[in-house]
């Protein structure tokens, strides 16, 4: 018993060591998830540079996955990576990229992501999202993170919002797609009761063809719609 122990031992040891010697012979990198690249493979691969080397034909062994791991992860456009090498030698990662729901468009021009956090734009790809106007801090993007989450749950609110603006004094307006009025939420409490009066509103006025009548619609007040005509 003792020597059959012994003999497992030394085999997982063998082939360990084994393993830790073999090359590594190809580089896949798998983007999880949307398809839209604000990273490519290549800006993958110039992360993947160990010591101003590529980690092509270097060991297994010498290889700090952590390290890569780190160094992808430092990438502002990813939302996680995991790097791993094979039995065969090839070294994945898999990558997750952040995902906008919103840009800033002011005097910095960057997009929030669907965490409510900031990302930096890609020059790969510009993603189609709402525009955020007005006063926005970087570190304050709550109340605008939680109108953005809506629209993008919600598909009326994706198809017809174009822009999120946040007054001085934290005021909350839409801008709607082919509509002229402005759309005046207020504060973010009671949102859901408001978009429902909006759609309300529209489908009521789209019906009858009188939209293009108004030009402010206000939804702050509990249970109503105030609208100024032109």
């Amino acid at each position: 018993m003792i020597m059959l122990l012994g003999l497992v031992v030394f085999l997982f040891a063998f082939a360990s060591n084994k393993n830790g010697d073999r090359k590594v012979s190809e580089i896949a990198i798998n983007f999880i998830g949307d398809n839209n690249l604000f990273v490519t493979h290549e800006n993958v691969s110039k992360l993947l540079i160990v010591n101003q080397e590529g980690v092509k034909n270097k060991s297994k062994e010498t290889l700090a996955l952590n390290t890569l791991e780190n160094a992808l992860n430092s990438n502002p456009m990813v939302k996680s990576a995991e790097v791993y090498v094979s039995v065969n030698g090839v070294l994945t990662a898999d990558i997750e990229q952040k995902r906008p729901i919103a840009r800033v468009s002011t005097n910095a021009s960057y997009y929030i992501d669907d965490e409510g956090f900031y990302m930096p734009l890609s020059k790969n790809y510009s993603a189609r999202v709402p525009l955020v106007t007005g006063y926005v801090e970087k570190n304050n993007l709550k109340n605008v993170f939680t109108v953005a989450q809506k629209i993008e749950k919600d598909s009326f609110l994706r198809t017809n919002v174009i822009e999120i603006h946040q007054s001085n004094n934290n005021e909350l307006y839409l801008k709607l797609r082919q509509c002229s009025f402005l759309v005046k939420l207020g504060s973010i409490h009671f949102l859901d009761k408001k978009i429902n009066n909006l759609k309300a509103f529209y489908q009521k006025n789209l019906k009858e063809k009188t939209l293009n009548n108004y030009s402010r619609v206000n939804l702050q007040f509990d249970n109503q719609v105030v609208c100024t005509k032109k």
